[in-house]
C-alpha cells in the first residue's frame, strides 16, 4: 500500500527498538474518560506514551469553542518534550477507535510543523490479537525539547466559515453520521442539523469492517468528486473538531489540503444567531 500516512504493524515491529521512533498511544473513549489511560496502563504497544484526548490534546471547555477546542500552545509543546518527541523523531500513533484520536495527534502535529508523523493501519486491538509485542511497563523518555512552527493555514476558525458560507468556491464537509448531519438524532450536543450548506462525509467510511484504515486507492474513489474540484477550498468538520481529522488525514492521502474547523459543530451551536440547516441536501455547491 502506497501510503502517504499510513504505516503497517510489520513496519513498527521492526522498529520498536529504534531511538528515532517514538509510538503514541491515544486511546481514549467518549463519556468514559479514564478508560483510554486505563487501558494504556494495563497493556500497550512497547515503549507508547500515553496522549489523552482530553488532558493533552485538548484544552478547556469555554462558552465558545467547541468541546475539544486546542490546548494552549506552550503546554502542549512541553508536553511534547517530556514524551521525548523533537522535530527529529519519527511518531507512529495509535487509537483503539478506528483513528480518530491518533488522527488528532497526527493533525496537531502537522498543525506545528512535525512532518514525520504516521498511523498504525490497524486498531490495537487488532495488533495485540494478532500477537504483537505489548507491555504494561510505562514508557519514561528522556525529555527533549520540541520547536514548533504552526501553520495557520491549516485552520478555519469560524469568523472564516461564516465569511466563507455561501462562496462557490469553498466547500464544507461534514464529518459526522448521517443522522447527526441531517438532525434526525443528536446524541451528544444541544441541537442536531448542520452548517449550512455543507455537504456529508461520515468519517467511518474512511475505514474497512475491520477498523484498518482503506488504501489510498480506495480514499481516491471515495473523494473522487472532490478530486474532480481541486480548485475549490475544502473544510472539514464535526461535532468537536477530533473525528474529522480522520477525514483530513483520508483527503490528505488522495493529495488533498483540507482545513479543520476545530471548535465543528459544538462551537458554531454556541452562537445564537448562527443558522442551522437540517435535512440532506445532497451534492456540491
Amino acid at each position: 500500500m502506497n501510503s502517504k500516512t499510513i504505516v503497517s504493524f510489520d513496519w513498527l515491529k521492526s522498529r520498536l527498538d529504534d531511538p528515532q521512533v517514538v509510538i503514541a498511544d491515544c486511546r481514549f473513549v467518549l463519556g468514559q474518560p479514564e478508560a483510554g489511560a486505563e487501558g494504556y496502563r494495563k497493556d500497550h504497544i512497547s515503549g507508547a506514551v500515553y496522549f489523552d484526548l482530553e488532558k493533552d490534546l485538548s484544552g478547556p471547555v469555554q462558552a465558545h469553542g467547541g468541546r475539544h477546542p486546542l490546548p494552549d500552545l506552550d503546554a502542549f509543546v512541553e508536553k511534547l518534550g517530556r514524551a521525548g518527541i523533537d522535530e527529529t523523531k519519527t511518531v507512529v500513533a495509535y487509537d483503539d477507535q478506528g483513528g480518530p484520536m491518533a488522527a488528532r495527534l497526527w493533525w496537531m502535529l502537522k498543525y506545528l510543523g512535525h512532518d514525520r508523523v504516521y498511523l498504525l493501519e490497524k486498531p490495537y486491538s487488532a495488533w495485540k490479537n494478532e500477537g504483537y509485542p505489548v507491555t504494561a511497563e510505562v514508557t519514561r523518555p528522556a525529555p527533549l525539547q520540541f520547536r514548533p512552527k504552526p501553520n495557520p493555514d491549516m485552520i478555519a476558525s469560524i469568523d472564516e466559515v461564516k465569511q466563507k458560507l455561501h462562496d462557490p468556491q469553498v466547500i464544507l464537509i461534514d464529518a459526522r453520521a448521517r443522522e447527526r448531519y441531517t438532525g434526525e438524532q443528536e446524541p451528544i450536543d444541544r441541537v442536531g442539523g448542520h452548517i449550512p450548506g455543507a455537504v456529508n462525509e461520515f468519517w467511518q467510511e474512511g475505514l474497512n469492517a475491520d477498523g484498518s484504515w482503506k488504501s489510498p486507492e480506495e480514499q481516491r474513489q471515495r473523494f473522487s468528486r472532490y478530486l474532480d474540484q481541486k480548485d475549490k477550498e475544502l473544510i472539514v468538520y464535526c461535532g468537536s473538531g477530533v473525528t474529522a481529522c480522520a477525514n483530513v488525514v483520508a483527503l490528505h492521502e488522495v493529495g488533498l489540503q483540507p482545513k479543520l474547523y476545530v471548535g465543528s459543530w459544538s462551537d458554531w451551536i454556541s452562537y445564537e444567531d448562527n443558522e442551522i440547516e437540517t435535512g440532506d441536501h445532497g451534492g456540491l455547491k
